[in-house]
């Protein structure tokens, strides 16, 4: 079953936390925790130095994973113990999925997420023209590949990138890396709002999704939404993974209240 297929089945507003992987020492509790919260799918990022849209937060939780001596690779096969009812799916940079099966190239790094059974992967870096290999090598490997759609997409690129996408579209919400922030852009509804009208993938909002009333103000033309940074803030301040389920279960029982519009709609 896809990303896509998986993301739809009730129809909800979709709910996808963020976790670093290897941020704090269990960190697969916090992965089972928030599906046990409601989530509709986790996305799993990979420790990296030098990331492009990663805002401080993130990267702060990235510089703790790897100083626990967290590493893709390995890190990765952690999630083959997992036994979920909702898909992984999988962020990181272009670099890091050339590298981690050097002699198989892009083919080595989608094989390897199947292996482990992850389902998504997201690689924000990769551009559009550069990305038919890995397209289609993850589509043989039953992976879907996600794309992000940026607000100063024109309508044409809008929808090449929906058209190229798969299992569901990436909205960015504004021109910014991730973090949180005091409101949500008004980019944020317009962007989801147009590629709606380019796709029957769902349409998913992130970056700076900070507070419940972002999440059900996002919702209110995106089919659901990422929340990273205000997760990963209060785990690299010290809360314990609990209370980060918990914030979890509270955007849940918001979007739970969210009328739901046709996707593609």
């Amino acid at each position: 079953m896809s990303v896509g297929l998986g993301l739809r089945a009730d129809g909800r507003r979709l709910l996808i936390p963020y976790v670093m992987a290897g941020v704090v020492p269990d960190w697969l509790d916090l992965v089972r925790g928030v599906v046990e919260a409601g989530a509709d799918a986790v996305e799993i990022g990979l420790p990296f130095s030098d990331p492009m849209l990663d805002g401080p937060t993130v990267q702060r939780a990235s510089a703790l994973s790897a100083g626990r001596g967290g590493r893709p690779g390995p890190l990765l096969d952690e999630l083959a113990g997992l036994d979920l009812d909702v898909p992984l799916v999988v962020m990181t940079y272009a670099n890091v999925a050339m590298t981690l099966a050097p002699e198989r190239g892009v083919g080595g790094f989608v094989d390897h997420l199947a292996a482990v059974g992850v389902r998504g992967v997201i690689v924000p870096d990769l551009p559009l023209e550069e990305s038919a290999e890995y397209r289609a090598r993850a589509a043989e490997a039953g992976v879907d590949a996600v794309l992000l759609v940026a607000p100063a997409c024109g309508d044409d690129r809008c929808r090449e990138i929906a058209r190229a996408s798969s299992g569901f579209v990436y909205c960015m919400s504004s021109m910014q890396i991730t973090g949180e922030r005091a409101d949500l852009a008004q980019t944020a509804r317009e962007t989801a709002r147009r590629v709606k009208g380019m796709t029957e993938l769902p349409v998913v909002t992130g970056f700076g999704i900070s507070t419940v009333q972002h999440a059900v103000e996002a919702c209110a033309d995106a089919d659901g939404i990422v929340i990273a940074s205000v997760l990963m803030r209060m785990l690299v301040d010290g809360a314990p993974v609990a209370q980060v389920v918990e914030e979890v279960a509270t955007f849940r029982r918001a979007l739970s209240s969210v009328q739901h519009s046709p996707v593609g709609g």
